[in-house]
């Protein structure tokens, strides 16, 4: 519960390489991590190789830790191993749809979830790069994915070379709801985010973006309305091209 509860994303790496072993029983470990049907929908593609990863950087717009750490994972939702062992078998699979997806993607994202608890408990860092489903055609060709395989969620592995602060949460109550969902009123959200609002590196990163609000910069800045639609259409596209969507 302490590795978790003093968890922080770690993005400067020490030139230290992370054994393979290791790294081999961290993931044998991971597969005992909770799969819908006993199926294990995911795939981990394993990046060392410096070329890749410089390949791979720009899919994550170029963020350093990227070429930076020793080891790269990008974890896919895989139906592609499923279908193909139904068909070597006389079954008729059916897994060329959405809802497929979404059963992969889960698989995948909790094997991720289960990996990174275990890394960081051998003091490994990580950092977890939400930009995979930014732009993933770019991941699917320099990985060479076939179809009915998606990137998901890329780590980065290693050593840290760093110790930052931990970010905010917000409180638990502010997640949690008892029985049934309790809409948020301008009470709440007032006593929920006004700690956050009120974070000294908040409040100068809301004057240096000559904004008025926080929200303003998420809204504005760092997750608009114009790059969502974008990607969200791209991801749409590597859908369909993958066999998730007609």
């Amino acid at each position: 519960m302490e590795t978790v509860k003093n968890r922080r994303s770690i993005r400067k790496y020490a030139g230290k390489p992370v054994d393979e072993e290791l790294l081999r029983r961290l993931l044998e470990v991971s597969e005992r991590t909770q799969t819908m049907g006993n199926m294990q929908l995911y795939s981990v593609v394993v990046t060392r190789s410096e070329e890749v990863k410089k390949r791979l950087a720009p899919a994550h717009f170029n963020q350093p830790m990227v070429t930076q750490a020793p080891v790269i994972l990008t974890i896919c939702a895989d139906f592609n191993r499923t279908v193909k062992w139904a068909e070597q078998r006389k079954a008729q699979p059916g897994y060329d749809n959405f809802l497929s997806f979404l059963n992969a993607a889960t698989d995948a994202l909790l094997f991720t979830q289960t990996f990174c608890n275990l890394a960081e408990a051998e003091g490994l860092g990580i950092c977890y790069l939400g930009t995979t489903l930014y732009m993933p055609s770019q991941i699917i060709d320099i990985l060479q994915l076939p179809r009915l395989v998606m990137p998901v969620a890329t780590l980065t592995v290693g050593w840290p070379d760093e110790h930052p602060e931990q970010t905010d949460r917000l409180p638990l109550e502010a997640v949690v709801h008892e029985e049934t969902y309790h809409d948020y009123i301008p009470e709440t959200i007032d006593r929920y985010y006004g700690p956050k609002e009120q974070l000294p590196e908040n409040r100068h990163f809301v004057e240096i973006n000559h904004k008025e609000t926080l929200a303003q910069i998420f809204t504005d800045i760092r997750y608009t309305r114009k790059d969502n639609e974008a990607m969200s259409r791209g991801m749409l596209e590597a859908l369909k091209r993958q066999g998730f969507l007609d």
